[in-house]
């Protein structure tokens, strides 16, 4: 899948694609066919970096309801002849989310819309999945022979069916088609549940691949192995160090974390890591500067696992290093350090952004530091990532960071948060945003009344209206 293309920040368009609260907001005040336009753009083309962890389902489907938009260009979007050659999740996953918080929300048209491409569509098990939440149980048993048909009779459909059985997000449909009494329906699917138990029970019973000998030479062997193959073992290996190596074993593990090959090396460098052994700050500094990518990259990432006040003191000295190591070592300082290292954060801060810009990884490490050590003169920096960054997750951290730092917060962002895409920042909304603004009232009523609402942030709002808070 592509990088998606981002719209600035200022623009429509790029506020929707961000999730951001002021989409919403600036979609309904602009003419009704713009805001369309730029919404279709958005559930048709996924603008998310991540669509995994990053919302926009139910923040582009209250638009719809919102905008009292149709269906069409979705429509075109699931049943174009792109979908024959195309299955990639991440090409129509956004649009069936949408299309199931609208059924949800009582749309027919977009129920009518996840039946026929489950029964007809190259992603049918997705709309499957949004079914299964929201339809009845004689829309679904309507579609047992169209789902089962595509799976031919024959020990391979057979075994297709099995997979597919076994693993569904959500069962309901496969139960109901169990219950059926057609031995074409029924038949079928009670035998690829039991087929997929047995194979489930299977796996678990004889797990395959390599396993390391009892011995720390063999732990070693079995790591540099795994990393000829292409597989990082370093993580796993350690904790078999863990489990084979005694006292005496120590003079042979630091002598691998110093100049074994590199799998060994990693290996030695993070078990010597978590059992803050003396020597692995020294080492992991030796490390990260090898010149094996894989090696200094594990050496980085030992250190970052570490705890203890030594990690923290020597992370000290390594902030103002140019390399992955003095990155870490502001991630470090931002999670664990103290109120003297606030300017250290801050410099970390501000020259991430600088250099890298407001998506660069290390930010939701030092954005959240920045909370938590309460460093008010990050606001303006703080602002400028959470107006900018293409990541809602990272924008919804930006404004917990704020709520701590910025006394402008509760009538400034926290008031668009409470329209933001992710829930998360919807409910630090919800406990900050100002209620003399009498957009925050009416929002936090309808957030309260909705029923696709996260739970969470309807606790928070009910927090607002108790019966000894303010009024609203």
């Amino acid at each position: 899948m592509f990088e998606p293309v981002i719209a600035p920040s200022g623009t429509l368009l790029g506020l929707l694609q961000r999730g951001r609260g002021d989409g919403t907001l600036h979609a309904l005040a602009a003419p009704r066919a713009e805001a369309l336009a730029a919404l279709n753009h958005c559930v048709l083309s996924d603008p998310r970096h991540d669509w995994q962890v990053e919302n926009r389902s139910l923040y582009y489907a209250r638009l719809y309801l919102d905008l009292g938009g149709g269906l069409e260009e979705i429509e075109a979007h699931l049943f174009g002849a792109e979908d024959h050659f195309d299955s990639d999740d991440a090409r129509t996953g956004l649009a069936l989310s949408v299309l199931g918080h609208l059924a949800s929300y009582g749309r027919d048209d977009a129920l009518l819309l996840l039946r026929r491409y489950a029964a007809t569509g190259s992603n049918w098990a997705w709309a499957l999945d949004e079914l299964a939440l929201r339809d009845d149980d004689s829309g679904l048993r309507s579609l047992a022979g169209a789902v089962l048909g595509r799976f031919p009779a024959t020990p391979e459909g057979d075994a297709e069916l099995a997979t597919a059985v076994r693993d569904a997000f959500e069962p309901r449909p496969w139960r109901l088609w169990a219950e059926d009494q057609r031995d074409t329906v029924g038949t079928r699917v009670r035998a690829a549940q039991e087929h997929g138990s047995f194979d489930r029970w299977q796996r678990q019973l004889r797990p395959t691949g390599p396993r390391p000998g009892w011995s720390v030479q063999a732990v070693f062997e079995w790591a540099q192995q795994g990393l000829e193959r292409g597989s990082a073992l370093h993580v796993p290996a350690a904790r078999c160090l863990g489990a084979v190596a005694g006292p005496d074993d120590r003079p042979l593990i630091v002598e691998a974390a110093r100049s074994g090959p590199d799998g060994a090396r990693c290996a030695a460098l993070h078990y010597l890591a978590e059992a803050r052994d003396p020597a692995v700050l020294d080492l992991i500094e030796a490390a990260a500067a090898d010149p094996s990518r894989t090696v200094a990259d594990a050496a980085v990432a030992a250190f970052e696992r570490m705890c203890g006040e030594a990690a923290v003191d020597r992370a000290r000295g390594w902030v103002h290093r140019p390399d992955a190591l003095g990155a870490s070592a502001a991630g470090v300082l931002a999670c664990r350090g103290g109120a003297q290292d606030t300017q250290l954060v801050l410099g970390a801060l501000r020259e991430t952004v600088r250099a890298d810009g407001p998506d660069a990884p290390l930010l939701w490490t030092l954005v959240d530091g920045t909370g938590r050590l309460g460093i008010g003169c990050a606001a303006p920096v703080l602002r400028h990532v959470y107006r900018e960054t293409t990541s809602s997750q990272l924008r919804g951290r930006t404004a917990r960071a704020l709520a701590a730092t910025d006394p402008s917060f509760a009538t400034g962002f926290a008031v668009e948060c409470l329209w933001d895409c992710e829930e998360t920042t919807r409910e630090v909304a919800a406990l900050h945003a100002e209620t003399g603004d009498a957009r925050v009232a009416e929002r936090l009523r309808r957030l309260a009344a909705d029923p696709a609402e996260e739970a969470e942030v309807q606790t928070a709002v009910r927090s607002r209206i108790a019966p000894d808070g303010p009024p609203l």
